[in-house]
């Protein structure tokens, strides 16, 4: 029995092959007008795992004439790449070498530092890949060199091309005719996510496991549940979670909330919903940090499924409660001031108690007496300024009542 698996026996030989990505590889696509111009410059492939982007480097370099080496970042080594990169000196006169480096995010600032020179002088033509947003984790030198091209999930109808084919292949190999209903080939490729490797895996084992008809309890048999969930998927979800939060949106913040739940990302689930209580409520409500951090901990303390319940409730409340992000403006103003080299000697006063000058407010009337707490450059800046909700204005009526404002604040 052969064990190599259905998506690497069914891996496309041409651009005429591929389901998916019609933005490059279509008639009008510009992968395939760059090839056939025969220009093929550096290229970052970025986008979820399962939509070609390996395929489409063997099939660049195959169309280009050049040399095709592959290493896979997560395993190669510095000398690895090296060795490939030396094989370039009796290259020059052919068509060259297209190095293709699989999941570039897990080399270091120096291992990717080491392609620049090979690179620059059109000894080698780097194709990487990533399923990491590439601006996030790809040095800027090799980016500021290279031309980025997305790849999207694969919608239904173009996984459903690639299913047709696995059930023929399969039929044919094993010399077979069993069915695939529509609905189950829309199915398998609905659970797959736009994951066409994963698609074929799903349905080779759903294969393997029918009887002459595949049935939708075949395919979910194998199914994780938690779909093509990708580092970009995750930031994504985090990001829609505080937006919509931060937007007063119940419904959108439950449904994300559920979304990150389902992957399995219970604690960072925690952590943004801990940040957005003090980003985006604030001192509007200040009680939401520690109604949060309470429902997260008892959260934890439950794990999953019960977990999703005080969870979702943190989640409504800061959606439904009074937003503010004055202390969070506040202390970004601070930080570019710092960033800038401002105000890095404290007033005499408010140094060690060697120094003299300093009035201590619990002795005055009111517990407040004016003084100069910032550094003399900085003396007038105003950081905070209230927010416009009740709890904020209650202590703006106090400032202005021990006459503690500044002006403008």
């Amino acid at each position: 029995m052969n064990h190599t698996p259905l998506a690497e026996l069914l891996r496309p030989k041409t651009f005429e092959d591929m389901v998916g990505q019609d933005h490059l590889f279509g008639e009008k696509g510009v992968l395939r007008k760059m090839c056939d111009s025969g220009r093929v410059t550096n290229m970052i492939f970025y986008g979820p795992p399962g939509t070609g982007k390996t395929t489409a480097a063997e099939l660049v370099a195959a169309r280009s004439g050049m040399t095709f080496s592959r290493l896979n970042a997560t395993t190669a080594s510095l000398a690895d790449v090296k060795e490939v990169l030396s094989s370039t000196a009796g290259m020059f006169g052919t068509g060259g070498i297209l190095l293709y480096l699989d999941e570039i995010q897990y080399f270091n600032r120096k291992q990717q530092q080491s392609l620049l020179e090979y690179i620059e002088d059109g000894r080698v033509t780097l194709v990487a890949s990533t399923t990491d947003n590439p601006h996030f984790c790809i040095y800027k030198a090799l980016i500021s060199r290279s031309t980025l091209f997305e790849f999207r999930p694969v919608g239904i109808a173009d996984m459903k091309r690639a299913l047709a084919r696995a059930l023929d292949y399969l039929n044919r190999e094993n010399n077979r005719e069993k069915r695939c209903p529509d609905e189950v080939a829309e199915l398998t490729a609905r659970i797959a996510d736009g994951d066409v490797r994963r698609s074929l895996m799903l349905f080779e084992n759903a294969w393997y496991n029918a009887g002459d008809e595949i049935s939708p309890d075949d395919v979910t048999a194998f199914d994780s549940g938690i779909g093509n969930y990708s580092d970009d998927r995750h930031y994504d979800l985090l990001s829609a979670l505080q937006k919509s939060i931060r937007g007063s949106d119940p419904d959108a913040a439950v449904f994300y909330l559920e979304s990150l739940l389902r992957a399995g990302e219970l604690l960072s689930a925690c952590r943004r919903l801990q940040v957005i209580a003090s980003e985006d409520i604030g001192l509007a409500y200040p009680a939401a940090a520690y109604v949060t951090r309470a429902c997260c901990e008892s959260a934890v303390d439950l794990g999953m499924p019960e977990a999703r319940i005080p969870l979702a409730n943190a989640a409504v409340m800061l959606a439904t409660a009074p937003k503010s992000n004055s202390a969070y403006l506040a202390v970004a103003a601070a930080g570019e001031d710092i960033a800038a080299g401002l105000g890095t000697v404290p007033p005499v006063p408010l140094r060690s108690p060697l120094y003299s000058g300093y009035v201590y407010p619990h002795d005055r009337p009111g517990h407040y007496v004016k003084q100069q707490y910032l550094p003399d450059e900085l003396k007038d800046r105003v950081y905070y300024r209230f927010g416009r909700n009740r709890t904020e204005q209650a202590a703006a009526a106090y400032a202005d009542s021990i006459g503690s404002r500044k002006k403008g604040s």
